[in-house]
């Protein structure tokens, strides 16, 4: 069994809030990484998925990375960069900017579109490892890169003194446990519907979208399962499940950042691509985390 937990036990993928005209609203960046830490996150990562970093430039993900790293770096909370791209180089760049910019270590996905071999994702990865001196979690999400990291490779990347972790959203709690069975790399869930399952078979903890309307709740399920407390951490699974549910109807962080809104916390718009929520969609989240007991939600 992995013990080791290099980034905490619950880490939130953050977010980026955004001004009504699109640009970064760093003073909301800012509140809400305090935020995060105050209620029930162990660590942050930032310029992820959730993050919109498909759509921030790497100026602005650079000054992003400071205004966290400003805002909350001195409480010693792990702050991690989400640097991966579908190129080697510019994900090489990305990790020493964020290096440069205080993170304390990188999440690196899967390249995506190009489909690359498992002995190119193995070459990849350790590529980026070896650019900098910070710790490295795995971001499996065969969902959206198109290809997902086989068992073998990611065994064999665990034997790279830098990369301790992956975040599993792959969702096969099947494959995982063969990762778990074959190597001591740290697992962090990737879904949030999927923490309780994967910690059965051996998660340390979770990267979550849903700790950013209920992060103590989270956290309390996560400690619950780790002190032998099956029935407790059961019990806040089942409560939650109707926020796990409601905030991916659409396109992540589309629901998420409507969610945020309606409790009082700084979001704003998505960047195209994406749109803002419909009237319908809105009104299911409404139910939704109504169903899940969310503070707020009523507003």
């Amino acid at each position: 069994m992995v013990t080791r937990t290099p980034f905490g036990r619950v880490l939130t993928a953050m977010v980026t809030p955004m001004t009504d005209n699109g640009e970064i609203d760093f003073a909301g960046v800012q509140q809400l990484a305090a935020h995060l830490l105050d209620h029930g996150s162990d660590g942050l990562v930032v310029n992820g998925t959730t993050g919109e970093s498909a759509t921030t430039t790497d100026a602005e993900k650079a000054d992003i990375l400071r205004a966290v790293v400003d805002a909350v770096g001195d409480r010693g909370a792990p702050i991690l960069a989400g640097v991966g791209t579908f190129a080697t180089a510019h994900t090489t760049e990305l990790a020493r900017q964020a290096e440069k910019a205080g993170a304390t270590g990188l999440l690196v996905v899967t390249p995506y579109y190009s489909k690359p071999s498992q002995s190119g994702l193995r070459a990849h990865f350790e590529a980026v490892a070896s650019s900098t001196g910070l710790p490295v979690m795995l971001y499996d999400i065969p969902a959206r890169s198109g290809v997902p990291i086989d068992t073998a490779t990611i065994v064999e990347l665990a034997a790279h003194p830098q990369i301790v972790a992956v975040k599993d959203a792959k969702n096969d709690v099947v494959a995982s446990s063969w990762v778990q069975a074959r190597c001591d790399i740290a697992n962090y869930c990737g879904s949030d519907e999927f923490t309780l399952p994967m910690m059965s078979i051996g998660a340390v903890g979770v990267v979550s979208v849903a700790t950013h309307i209920a992060g103590e709740r989270m956290r309390r399920m996560v400690e619950a399962y780790v002190a032998g407390e099956v029935d407790t951490a059961r019990a806040f699974h089942l409560e939650l499940m109707p926020l796990f549910a409601g905030l991916f109807r659409t396109s992540n962080p589309t629901l998420c950042k409507a969610a945020l809104e309606m409790v009082g916390l700084p979001a704003g718009p998505v960047r195209l691509p994406l749109v803002a929520a419909t009237d319908e969609q809105l009104a299911v989240l409404q139910l939704d985390l109504r169903s899940a007991a969310v503070a707020g939600s009523a507003a």
